[in-house]
């Protein structure tokens, strides 16, 4: 069982930035490949960026390429996203995910490949 819990959420206005953190607990960080995703109200969660276990591999939605970069610390079992130039359409609760693999460079895109979340914490960017 790992347990995910998010933070650095807030209010910015656009063309700010923000840095989420996701500090994971109850086993070993190493063993799972993470992701970040998103859920604006009115619409169904959707992905930002995925990491590999190793950190060497990483994806992100066409809509944040650029702008976010997805960064882990497995000696502090911490995942972090940092945004800039964000937009009001950025607006959402974001979500850490978590999902044990065997292999070191894989990167998981979908909310089915995750198997452990977090409880979110909310971004909102004013215009």
């Amino acid at each position: 069982q790992v347990q995910l819990v998010e933070s650095g959420g807030g209010l910015v206005q656009a063309g700010g930035s923000l840095r989420l953190s996701c500090a994971a607990s109850g086993r070993t960080f190493g063993p799972y490949a993470m992701g970040w995703f998103r859920q604006a109200p009115g619409k169904e969660r959707e992905f930002v960026a995925g990491i590999s276990r190793n950190g060497g591999s990483t994806s992100y939605a066409d809509s944040v390429k650029g702008r976010f970069t997805a960064s882990r610390d497995n000696a502090k079992n911490t995942l972090s996203l940092q945004m800039n130039s964000l937009k009001p359409e950025d607006t959402a609760v974001y979500y850490c995910a978590a999902s044990r693999v065997p292999m070191p460079s894989v990167v998981f895109t979908t909310t089915q490949a995750y198997v452990y979340w977090g409880q979110g914490t909310q971004v909102s960017v004013s215009s």
